[in-house]
């Protein structure tokens, strides 16, 4: 059975007066470093990871510099330990051994005695669970620049996926999505396919004629697959001004979506509790319309006590939050950590 980082953990005696959170994804990371009290101290952000591509140690050097960046807006000197505990939240801990070595590569940085170091899911499950009686648990799914889910049973038990990209069955990332609009907008321009809004936009994205230059950039290396997504955005605009093409593919998304989080209930037994199901992940705290309601009515014929919400403070927040449960800190502290952030806009 997987760890369970929703479980609070004995500690030492405090040595810092602060929780440091670290929210690192594929295409952006966020840290704060929060008071005992939920005194939000400072933040920073920098570029994203994959420790897939660069592995765990210059992983680690990477959040060193944005984690140097907080501790000298917080006011913290020196070389010495920054926060009393670390909870790093990283896309791409997709197995055991990716925590393993990441958590050895964070540690090794001693911004705090102890760390934890998990998938960014458990951020996103955290973020959203306000005021919920202890033990936290539900599901996340984060669909940002990749999909995932992670489920927590109220007894402590979890599941997860293996979330490695198309071999392992997953669809409707923020780059997956790219290539799928690419994928439209190539077929309408040449004939092969349906017109589509996607065709213009895509063009308009990337400053150029023809969806073709955008084809022959990126098979020539002029453009970063990493681009594409950025045409996630698009689809959905699309999908609003009605288009067929875009409406389809955010249906399909939206059955993904809730595929994953129906899974992951029915894995650990809770398709008929008031299960809080999180969404988080730059693709839906867009809230599309036509994607969040296809979600909720997916999900109410599945598990019609589900409590579908989207998160409305950054995942940090989810990950900072955590740190405060594993300190014990009073429920006052995690009010006061989600006041800093309410006016936080996606």
């Amino acid at each position: 059975m997987a760890d369970n980082p929703l479980l609070p953990r004995k500690q030492p005696r405090a040595l810092k007066p602060a929780v440091l959170a670290i929210d690192g994804g594929n295409s952006k990371t966020d840290v704060a470093l929060v008071s005992s009290d939920g005194t939000l101290l400072a933040t920073a952000r920098g570029p994203g990871i994959n420790s897939h591509v660069v592995g765990a140690d210059q992983t680690a050097l990477i959040l060193d510099a944005v984690v140097k960046e907080a501790a000298a807006s917080a006011g913290i000197k020196g070389s010495g330990w920054v926060a009393r505990y670390t909870v790093a939240c990283l896309a791409n801990a997709d197995l055991p051994e990716d925590e393993t070595e990441l958590a050895a590569a964070v540690q090794a940085q001693a911004w705090s005695p102890t760390a934890t170091v998990v998938n960014d899911t458990f951020a996103i499950l955290r973020a959203g669970l306000v005021d919920e009686a202890q033990p936290h648990w539900g599901v996340a799914v984060v669909c940002g620049a990749g999909i995932n889910c992670v489920g927590v049973a109220p007894d402590g038990r979890v599941t997860r996926f293996l979330a490695l990209g198309t071999i392992s069955g997953d669809w409707g990332g923020g780059e997956g999505l790219g290539l799928e609009v690419l994928w439209h907008a190539a077929r309408a321009e040449d004939g092969r396919g349906q017109d589509t809004l996607l065709t213009g936009y895509v063009t308009s994205h990337f400053g150029v004629e023809r969806v073709e230059d955008v084809i022959i950039g990126i098979h020539k290396g002029k453009i970063d697959d990493d681009e594409l997504i950025g045409l996630a955005p698009v689809l959905l605009r699309a999908a609003d001004q009605g288009d067929e093409v875009a409406r389809t593919v955010v249906k399909r998304l939206a059955e993904e979506i809730s595929v994953m989080a129906i899974t992951a209930m029915r894995r650990l037994g809770l398709l008929a509790l008031a299960t809080p199901v999180v969404l988080g992940g730059g693709v839906v705290t867009a809230r599309n319309l036509l994607l969040m309601d296809g979600i909720t009515a997916r999900l109410a014929d599945a598990a019609p006590r589900a409590q579908v919400r989207v998160i409305d403070v950054p995942p940090v927040v989810g990950a900072a939050v955590l740190g405060l449960d594993h300190v014990h800190a009073p429920t006052a502290a995690e009010t006061r950590l989600r006041a800093a952030y309410q006016d936080w806009r996606p």
